[in-house]
């Protein structure tokens, strides 16, 4: 079943007006008694009909309350994830979504090959925005997590101090990703992957010094995306939701 997201608490009577109006309008083309899923800001869901539109809003009836809908991990995992080439970004963010990360962080890195000037960083935010957003709806989420701006590694690594961080770097090999994972005891990670051409020492020891844990995933070289695809899995399966019911 379609799945809406509103701004405000849920009512017997819902209002759509805007973007959210336009986009079932006109892309969704909805018609009166078509019934949705209704996630409001509080992450209550309920199942409602459409009663009626007009040419900007979609008027709504909420029919029932659905219990036990929360979908969400019991953990928070925040994916930071250095700039990758080409449209591979759209995939990570997509994806971190479908498999329950809380939000994404674009990073730049000494070696991501992508540059952006501040218009361009803007754009790519709400264009990722977007793609989340999407596929929020489509995994059934009752959250929508955020794509934040893009940040420089020097600020990620003073950012999410209450966080339990790691670094997946490709030339540590003393902790490996399990190990580290079964001796935390948190409810809060940030999983941070490097670009194509991965980081520079000076990089990892900067992320080290700030209270990161350097970690491997295995002694085969991943891509970017597949990287942190990879890890947040491991995070989600040790630590999450993933591979069993709760």
């Amino acid at each position: 079943m379609r799945r809406l997201f509103i701004d405000e608490c849920l009512s017997e009577d819902i209002t759509i007006k805007g973007d959210d109006a336009k986009h079932l309008l006109y892309a969704m083309r909805v018609r009166p008694e078509q019934v949705f899923t209704i996630v409001d800001r509080e992450s209550k869901v309920a199942q409602a009909k459409v009663i009626s539109c007009t040419s900007d809003t979609v008027q709504l009836k909420l029919l029932q309350y659905i219990e036990d809908a929360d979908t969400e991990a019991p953990i928070e995992v925040v994916v930071a994830q250095c700039l990758p080439k080409g449209d591979k970004m759209e995939f990570i963010v997509q994806k971190a979504v479908e498999l329950g990360a809380s939000s994404v962080v674009p990073v730049v890195s000494r070696h991501c090959v992508v540059k952006y000037d501040d218009k361009k960083k803007l754009a790519r935010q709400q264009k990722w925005q977007k793609i989340a957003d999407e596929a929020v709806k489509q995994c059934g989420r009752t959250i929508k997590p955020t794509v934040e701006a893009i940040v420089s590694l020097e600020q990620l690594a003073k950012d999410y101090a209450d966080y339990t961080r790691f670094i997946c770097y490709e030339a540590e090999d003393e902790q490996s990703f399990k190990e580290m994972l079964q001796s935390a005891d948190s409810k809060k990670y940030l999983i941070l992957i490097g670009p194509e051409g991965g980081f520079a020492p000076e990089e990892v020891q900067l992320c080290k010094d700030a209270g990161f844990k350097s970690i491997s995933m295995g002694k085969r070289i991943l891509r970017a995306e597949t990287a942190s695809i990879a890890a947040l899995t491991i995070v989600m399966y040790e630590k999450g939701d993933l591979g069993g019911i709760y």
